[in-house]
This record gives C-alpha cells, structure tokens and sequence, in this order.
C-alpha cells in the first residue's frame, strides 16, 4: 500500500499517539509514597499501579500483533484510545487500591492497540526508507512520552494527572483515526513468513529479547524505587523536588542514535557491553548517601539503558 498523507503529518500523529501512550503508563510512578500514604498499603501493593500496567502490554501485545494484520488499523487506534481514557478515568475517581490497580490492569491490555499494531502496520505499510524515519519519531515518542507522565503524575495532583491523561489520549487516538489511510491495504514491504515459535527456537533472538528483558526490569525497578530513595533520610525530597530528577530521563533521545554510531563502528557486542558496564556502576552509585551521586547515577543508569535497549533493537 502506497501511503499518500505526508511524511511530515505521519511523523506527526505517530510522535503523538505514542507520547499520549507511553505517558499514561508511567503516572504514578512519581508519586508512590504519596499513593501509599493516602491508600494505606505497603509499597509492593502500590508499585503494582506501575507494573501491572507493564503486565497487562504483556498479555495483550500478541493478540494486538496477530489482529492489526486483519483489520483496520483506524478503529483498532480509536477503541484503544478510548478504553485507555476509560481505564484513567476510573483511576481518577476510584478509593479503592484494588480498583486502582486492576484499571491499570486495563489500560495495559488497550495500549498495545496503540503502540503494537501502529508499529506492525507501519512495518507492513511503509517501504524501507520511509520506515526508518518514522520509526525515529516513534522511538522519540516512547521517551517523551514516559517522561512527560512522570511529570504529570508529579506536579498535578494525580487525580487530575489521570484526567489530564485521558483528555490527551483521546485527542491522540481522534487524530489518528483522521489522518491514518483507512484501507489495510498490501504489505509493501515483503518478508518471509515466520511463526512466533519459530522465533523462540532463534538462540540469537532470545539473547537479545533477554538482553532488552533484563536491562528493562532493572530500569523500571529502579525508577519505582526512586522516588521512596529521596522521600526518606538522608534527603527528604518533596515530591515535586523528586519529579525534577526523572528529566535525565530525557538522555534517551540522544542515546539512541549515538548508540547506533558506537554499535557500527565497534560492534552490537562491545556496545552491549558497555551500556551494561555503565548501567552496573550507575547503580551502585545511586545507593551512596549524596545528592550529586544520585543525580549521576540517574544519569548513568538512563545513558547504559537506552544504550543497550538501541543496539538490541537496531541488532
């Protein structure tokens, strides 16, 4: 299928709809002890608004994948768009942490309607050369993205982040059933036809999936575990004090294509190693009791993830 709207305005409704997904992901993050204090629960049970987002993308990611190659993607963009402002709402308005949770529960199953079958639809849609550079915006957006939810869930009361969420995800999801074609049209590009489990039986494939698996489930641990870091001795941060800290995040943007030039020129090996050398010595600095190693170590822990999370992807 020949796509006829710009490159422009393609990079434009993917930047944003990916941005609108990845920050509904992460708003609580920044505001765990606060969510713990006014439910009442221990912090593994409030991290679980984090991460039970993370395992409803896991469950439903393959469904998505298998269903964009049957429908449209346009109706699957607007449900999707529309059951995650759902899943917010309820957030917004729920006393309950059950309730809290299994609505982020939801909003994870609808995400990958956003983000799973944007990206199979492009892979199937675009011809090679106009695919590398929307794929750059995408890549964009997911860090964007994550770090403007922190900074909503941060800085507004999170009730309101919920909302404010929401209002923006349905805008996204609005602006791409416009302006995305509405036929599904023939693959453009062509690939041979490759079962899921044969892509488990690939020794190469599961190194890298374990390799981005692995550096992810650090990362995101570490990010819960921040804000619960500066709220106690020695530092005593408030929570918009703390917010502050998750701009490092923003070292994604720039990791990824210098990444890409380390990985051409010395190896996807020696690149992997060295995001993962970076990544270790980032945190055992974050555990040191001073402000300015934390920061660092932040930092740090940003440059080896991301580092690491390119050259598995571009491998």
């Amino acid at each position: 299928m020949q796509i006829t709207d710009s490159s422009f305005r393609l990079q434009l409704v993917v930047f944003f709809l990916v941005s609108a997904s990845f920050a509904n992901i992460y708003i609580t993050q920044p505001v765990l002890p606060q969510l713990q204090d006014e439910f009442g629960v221990d912090l593994v049970v409030v991290s679980l608004t984090v991460s039970f987002v993370i395992l409803g993308m896991t469950l439903s990611n393959l469904p998505f994948g298998v269903l964009v190659d049957r429908v449209s993607i346009r109706p699957l963009v607007l449900i999707g768009s529309c059951m995650v402002a759902v899943g917010g709402i309820i957030c917004s308005l729920t006393d309950s942490i059950s309730l809290l949770v299994l609505a982020r529960l939801f909003q994870g199953l609808f995400i990958p309607a956003l983000t799973t079958c944007l990206v199979a639809w492009l892979a199937k849609s675009l011809p090679t050369h106009r695919l590398n550079v929307v794929m750059g915006s995408y890549v964009s957006a997911t860090v964007i993205g994550g770090l403007v939810g922190r900074l909503l869930g941060g800085w507004m009361y999170w009730r309101y982040a919920f909302v404010a969420a929401a209002v923006v995800i349905i805008s996204a999801g609005v602006l791409a059933f416009r302006n995305l074609p509405a036929s599904d049209g023939d693959e453009t590009n062509s690939y041979q036809e490759v079962g899921f489990i044969d892509l488990l039986h690939s020794r190469r494939l599961m190194l890298i999936y374990l390799c981005s698996a692995g550096s992810f489930a650090i990362f995101s641990s570490i990010f819960n575990f921040l804000p619960f870091r500066l709220h106690g001795e020695p530092f005593n941060f408030s929570t918009g004090l703390t917010t502050l800290l998750y701009l490092v995040y923003i070292s994604g943007i720039f990791m990824g294509p210098i990444s890409g030039k380390i990985s051409n020129r010395f190896g996807t090996g020696f690149t992997l190693l060295a995001g993962s050398t970076i990544f270790g010595i980032s945190l055992i600095m974050i555990l040191l009791p001073f402000i300015s190693t934390v920061v660092v170590g932040l930092a740090g822990v940003c440059a080896g993830f991301f580092t690491i999370h390119s050259a598995a992807v571009g491998y």
